[in-house]
């Protein structure tokens, strides 16, 4: 799978130990799962609050089946939430139609992800599936696991799953519009997926709102849906997706559509609308990054401004 955007989970000092954990939780439950250390802070030239990050890993890539996660090691300011959850689908068609096995991997993994963590919504059966369990981890990370009908259109292993609510309540639908606007031009095109709405008023969520959506941008199946618990959440940085980008012209034209609060603009990290966080980068940072004074430069920055870094 051709991956373009990639969910940043933002830890406080933890990217490794919490790259180690997944690799390992996956790993256990039959998965092919790695991390790495992909980047790590300079010696010199921090602001006051990295300083205790001096040397130590910046970023940690986690590979989970063909999906890349990336965990981006930072202080207090953010933490993940269930606004930005991941979705892990076991269809038995994984297991060769071993419907058994299916089920065997899927308790399996949410036993090793529930480690130090809660169930946010126990293992059990759902009237939209037939074993499923929500699972917060000890990191603050969310994972929904549900085994799927094998007969339903074929999806990835590992989906993001946005949920609008707070002042974004019942406009998922208008956000997966949206994004697959502005992505339009992305290779393999875009398109609006399966939606279910609620039917009747569930929570703070409307009749007409999404108990379930989503939407595909290229290679890569998001899902959308309005909050029907009644509580609120609220997008934050603790889950940010980033956009690998070409050229300068493309960083400019997703920076413009994107952004819409001035003030969260920080490294090429922006916040649109609906209150999601992205990070608009160029496709070859890593290699920009080993720039004399690259870091330095980078934390002078709103839009990342190819040639000044």
């Amino acid at each position: 799978m051709s991956q373009r955007i990639i969910p940043n989970i933002w830890c406080t000092g933890t990217a490794e130990e919490t790259g180690e954990f997944y690799a390992r939780a996956f790993s256990s439950a039959g998965f092919s799962a790695s991390s790495e250390v992909e980047s790590r802070y300079p010696t010199e030239g921090l602001l006051d609050f990295q300083k205790p990050l001096a040397g130590k890993p910046l970023t940690v890539a986690v590979q989970i089946e063909n999906t890349q996660l990336i965990l981006v090691n930072a202080g207090p300011e953010f933490s993940p939430n269930p606004s930005i959850s991941f979705m892990l689908n076991f269809d038995p068609l994984m297991f060769d139609g071993d419907e058994s096995l299916a089920r065997e991997r899927l308790t399996g993994l949410a036993r090793e992800l529930g480690v130090g963590g809660t169930d946010l919504m126990p293992l059990g059966e759902y009237p939209f599936s037939a074993l499923y369990v929500w699972v917060q981890d000890r990191y603050g990370v969310s994972w929904q696991l549900m085994l799927t009908n094998p007969e339903g259109d074929p999806r990835p292993f590992v989906i993001p799953a946005l949920m609008f609510d707070g002042p974004s309540q019942d406009r998922a639908a208008e956000a997966a519009d949206y994004y697959v606007s502005v992505f339009a031009s992305t290779p393999g095109g875009t398109e609006i997926g399966n939606r279910s709405p609620y039917g009747q008023p569930t929570g703070k969520a409307s009749a007409e709102a999404l108990a379930f959506g989503e939407f595909r941008i290229g290679e890569q199946w998001f899902m959308a849906a309005d909050n029907g618990s009644g509580q609120d959440h609220g997008f934050t940085s603790g889950v940010s997706l980033q956009v690998n980008c070409d050229d300068q012209a493309e960083i400019d034209r997703l920076w413009e559509a994107l952004s819409a609060v001035p003030q969260a603009e920080q490294c090429g990290w922006l916040v649109d609308q609906f209150g999601v966080s992205w990070q608009v980068v160029p496709t070859n940072m890593g290699e920009l990054m080993e720039r004399e004074g690259a870091f330095e430069h980078l934390l002078a920055m709103k839009k990342i401004v190819i040639v000044d870094i």
